[in-house]
C-alpha cells in the first residue's frame, strides 16, 4: 500500500527526470511512494525518458497528454490517477526541494492541517529562484489579491508545491476550473469551508534544466484564474478573453480605418477591408500569446499555419463585417457606427470557428 503520490506536471523537462527521481528516493526513504509525471507531449522526449526510467523503477509512471495542456489540469489528472491516500504536487525542475515532503506528509497525516504548503515567503524561506525582481514583485501582488479571494491567510497562496489528502482532492475536482497554473489557489477557493493550511519554509532554488512553464504572461494567467473562479460559470473564460483581445483589436481596426479613410482619403470598402486584415492579424497574435497560452502555437511554421487557419476561419465573419459595414455607410450611417456594427456581427462567429479549428477546442 502506498503512502504518498507525487504529481509532477512536465513540459520539456527531459534533463531533469533522472536526477529528480534520485532526489525523491533519498528524501522519501522509509516511505512507500510513487511519482506520476503528467507530460504535455513535450517536444524534447520527456515522456519517453520517463518510460525508459520506469522500466527499471516501478515507482515511476507517466501520463502523456495529447491535445490538452496546462499545469493545473495536469495536476488534477495526476491526483485522480493514484491509489495513494495523500498526494503532493510539485515542479520537476528542482526548484522545489523534495526534502520537505516527509514533514509536509506528517503535518497532514497527523491532522494538523488539511493542506501543507511549501512557502517561498514564510519566515526562514527565500525566493531567490524567482527570475528577477519583477517576478518577485508580481508574485507578492498576486499573493495579496489571492488571500482576499480565498479568505485564507497565507504568505504564499500562489505556491506550486503542496500536499493534501487524495480523497479531498478528488472531492473538489468536479468544481475545479483547471484553468491556468495556480492549482492551489483553485483548491482553496473551491473548498466549501476554509481549509486549515500549514506552511513550511521553502528555499526556492534555480531550475536546473529545461524551460519554465511560466513566462511574461504569468500575471495575466493569474488574473485569468481569478476571473474563472469568480465569473467563469456565467461567461466562459475563453470567450471573455477572446472578447477582451477583440476589444483591443477594435482599437487597432479603428485606427487603421481612420488613417486610410479619413486621412489618406481611400474608399470606405477598401479601408475597412485592410483594417479587418490588420486587426485579424493582431487578434491572432494576441490570442495565441494570451487566450490560448496553454495551447500556444510555436515555431515559424506552426504560427504561419495558425495565422492562415485563423484568417480562413474568420473569413466569413470578415466578409460579413466588410459587407454590412459598407452597406450601412453607403446608406448614410456614420462611418464609426457602420464599422462597429460590422465588427460586432463577426465576433461570435470568429470565436466559435477559431476556437475549434485553430487552437483545437472550446474551453
Amino acid at each position: 500500500m502506498l503512502d504518498l503520490a507525487i504529481i509532477l506536471p512536465t513540459l520539456n523537462e527531459c534533463g531533469n527526470i533522472a536526477s529528480l527521481v534520485q532526489r525523491l528516493d533519498g528524501a522519501l526513504e522509509g516511505l512507500r511512494w510513487e511519482a506520476i509525471f503528467v507530460d504535455d507531449n513535450s517536444a524534447d522526449g520527456t515522456a519517453d525518458a520517463i518510460r525508459k526510467l520506469a522500466s527499471a523503477e516501478p515507482r515511476v509512471r507517466v501520463i502523456q497528454r495529447f491535445g490538452r495542456r496546462g499545469l493545473a489540469s495536469a495536476a488534477i489528472e495526476g491526483m485522480c490517477a493514484t491509489t495513494a491516500p495523500f498526494v503532493a504536487v510539485m515542479d520537476a525542475d528542482h526548484q522545489h526541494d523534495p526534502e520537505l515532503l516527509p514533514a509536509m506528509l506528517e503535518t497532514v497525516r497527523e491532522g494538523h492541517a488539511d493542506v501543507a504548503v511549501a512557502s517561498r515567503f514564510a519566515e526562514g524561506a527565500n525566493a531567490d529562484g524567482l527570475e528577477g525582481e519583477g517576478r518577485q514583485r508580481a508574485s507578492g501582488f498576486a499573493n495579496a489579491l489571492s488571500r482576499r479571494i480565498t479568505g485564507t491567510e497565507l504568505t504564499d497562496p500562489m505556491s506550486g508545491f503542496f500536499l493534501l489528502r487524495a480523497d479531498l482532492a478528488r472531492t473538489l475536482t468536479p468544481r475545479l476550473s483547471g484553468v491556468g497554473f495556480k492549482i492551489l489557489l483553485d483548491i482553496l477557493a473551491t473548498a466549501p469551508a476554509a481549509l486549515r493550511v500549514q506552511e513550511i519554509p521553502l528555499e526556492f532554488a534555480e531550475r536546473r534544466a529545461g524551460e519554465s512553464k511560466l513566462d511574461r504572461a504569468v500575471a495575466f494567467e493569474f488574473l485569468v484564474g481569478i476571473y474563472d473562479r469568480l465569473f467563469g460559470r456565467i461567461i466562459p473564460t475563453r470567450f471573455a478573453l477572446f472578447g477582451t483581445v477583440g476589444a483591443l483589436g477594435v482599437v487597432v481596426h479603428m485606427a487603421v480605418l481612420a488613417a486610410l479613410f479619413r486621412l489618406a482619403g481611400e474608399g470606405f470598402a477598401f479601408s475597412q477591408a485592410i483594417a479587418v486584415l490588420v486587426a485579424m492579424s493582431f487578434n491572432f497574435w494576441l490570442n495565441n500569446w494570451l487566450t490560448y497560452r496553454d495551447q500556444r502555437l510555436k515555431g515559424v511554421g506552426a504560427v504561419l499555419r495558425g495565422w492562415l487557419g485563423f484568417c480562413s476561419a474568420c473569413s466569413i465573419g470578415a466578409l460579413a463585417n466588410v459587407a454590412v459595414a459598407t452597406l450601412l455607410e453607403a446608406r448614410g450611417w456614420h462611418w464609426v457606427v457602420a464599422a462597429m456594427t460590422g465588427i460586432l456581427l463577426g465576433s461570435v462567429w470568429n470565436y466559435a470557428l477559431s476556437s475549434r479549428f485553430v487552437w483545437g477546442r472550446f474551453r
